[in-house]
């Protein structure tokens, strides 16, 4: 990871307790791991970094949004991202992440980066499904929105009536007044 070398933390002169660390998370961040979903991001993450005797323990707090598009009406919307991670790393023979909150580095480490883990926090905490906050409290106006709801598809029961059909075959009015009782 040449291009992030400011997410290393050496912690060879470190001195045991916490350290803190910020980081400013903005989109060539996200280039660098080809990931093109956020069409801008303004993302704050502190790093609490405990050092102890024989492991770290790292506490991520990351804050901010992400500029994605949304998936009813394409429209672009800043979506806030809040997230806390934890992660703790212990030393061992060789180097092993299968574990995402415990990381296994060999001894003869001697700094740890930690771009990954940020980049994975951020990128798991945006939703799946993407919708503008104006779609969801009816503020936003779009084509697209007038345009669904020209194509929504209505209850029968409302089709009926605002076709005003009078003549019903009288069998379809007996079975509608037993549904209606049902209720």
């Amino acid at each position: 990871m040449k291009d992030l070398k400011e997410f290393d933390i050496s912690f060879i002169g470190l001195k045991e307790g916490n350290h803190q660390f910020e980081y400013l998370i903005e989109n060539k961040f996200f280039d660098f791991f080809k990931y093109d979903e956020f069409n801008n991001s303004n993302v704050n993450v502190g790093l609490s970094f405990l050092k102890k005797t024989t492991m770290f323990e790292l506490s991520f707090q990351i804050s901010g949004w992400v500029e994605v598009a949304c998936d009813v009406t394409n429209e672009l919307f800043h979506q806030p991202i809040n997230a806390e991670m934890d992660l703790i790393v212990k030393f061992g023979e060789e180097y092993n992440d299968e574990n995402e909150e415990l990381l296994i580095i060999p001894h003869s480490e001697f700094k740890i980066n930690v771009a990954q883990y940020i980049y994975e926090a951020i990128v798991l905490n945006v939703p799946l499904k993407r919708i503008h906050p104006g779609v969801e409290d009816g503020t936003l106006k779009s084509d697209v929105l007038e345009k669904l709801k020209e194509l929504e598809i209505k209850d029968l029961d409302e089709e009926i009536e605002e076709d005003n059909i009078k003549e019903i075959d009288p069998r379809w009015s007996k079975l509608k007044e037993y549904t209606n009782r049902k209720k």
